[in-house]
């Protein structure tokens, strides 16, 4: 195990206690800094390791997914994952990082002031055609659907974002392989980062209660912004 591997892990494993407690973020937290310690395992092997983190937290919380919620974000992700792929092979990282986080930061600012979204039908297919491109192109894709349900409660939350994450994975990594982007070595890259996230995922443990009296929105807020402003200094600054 490489000295590069083993500093992703641990930005990873903080990355899975976010993601454990919360729902979802690891992303945010690793997907910056991995890509500047080790540019290789960006996006596939992050959206592999990513991936286990839901089976994880299916797992533990598989009795509170709203199912039919995942079915329609589910819907939306097919296109969205197309969107995503056209994304990666046509347009600047920079520019779209930007739009990404300016339309998730837009939407945090609209949920603190007035806007309540509900997960209905339609709002959940948008939300899943967004989660499906910006999943699928900047490796983010939680927060249009952490939105959703933040007014939900915490267990849902988790559960719920981890069943789309498992089920958009999926998505996500067949439109990777038929742009021509998913190598066997992805694979093999995302095993070594899976002891460090299943380290994170069992620390989160103690944490979600903690949330969960009162506080889950603020932190699906937080997240969320805090999303918006990595992605937007990643395109500002490279």
């Amino acid at each position: 195990m490489t000295a590069p591997i083993v500093l992703a892990g641990l930005v990873i494993l903080i990355g899975a206690v976010v993601q454990g407690a919360v729902g979802y973020g690891m992303n945010l937290v690793a997907a910056p800094l991995v890509t500047l310690i080790e540019p290789a395992l960006m996006p596939v092997p992050l959206v592999l390791v990513a991936s286990f983190h839901g089976v994880l937290t299916m797992i533990r919380e598989h009795r509170h997914i709203h199912w039919r919620g995942v079915w329609w974000v589910t819907l939306g992700r097919v296109p969205g994952t197309a969107l995503g792929v056209a994304a990666v092979a046509t347009l600047a990282e920079r520019p779209f990082s930007a739009i990404v986080g300016l339309a998730v930061l837009g939407c945090v600012i609209l949920s603190v002031v007035s806007w309540r979204p509900e997960p209905v039908p339609g709002p959940l297919v948008v939300a899943g055609v967004a989660s499906g491109a910006f999943g699928t192109a900047a490796a983010i894709g939680g927060p249009p659907i952490a939105l959703l349900y933040q007014h939900s409660p915490g267990p849902q939350i988790r559960a719920t974002l981890a069943a789309c994450f498992c089920l958009g994975t999926v998505l996500s990594l067949a439109g990777l392989g038929i742009g021509g982007q998913l190598q066997a070595t992805h694979f093999a890259q995302a095993g070594w980062l899976l002891p460090f996230l299943v380290a994170g995922f069992l620390v989160s443990g103690p944490l979600r209660p903690v949330l969960d009296g009162g506080r889950t929105r603020h932190a699906v807020l937080i997240v969320a912004a805090g999303s918006a402003l990595a992605l937007i200094a990643r395109s500002a600054f490279g």
